[in-house]
């Protein structure tokens, strides 16, 4: 099993390649796993609570690399 640190290095990379709306999809995935482990850690179990860390900060990783692209076109026209 990978450590984290590289699982977080291989998905900015492959973020960095993917669409503006394959970054969306796997947004809407990463919320959905989140909601499902919110009602796992809500029934008692207690293992889940690092995988919602992890996932938080991986919506975080998309949702920053999403805005990044936003900005872009709108810095090139400020210069």
């Amino acid at each position: 099993m990978k450590r984290r640190a590289e699982h977080v290095k291989d998905l900015k990379e492959e973020a960095r390649g993917w669409t503006a709306e394959e970054a969306r999809l796997k947004e809407r995935e990463l919320l959905d796993q989140l909601f499902r482990l919110k009602f796992q850690f809500s029934s008692g179990q207690t293992d889940v609570l690092r995988k919602i860390r992890e996932l938080r900060h991986d919506i975080a990783r998309v949702k920053t690399i999403l805005r990044e692209r936003s900005l872009k076109p709108e810095a090139a026209k400020q210069t």
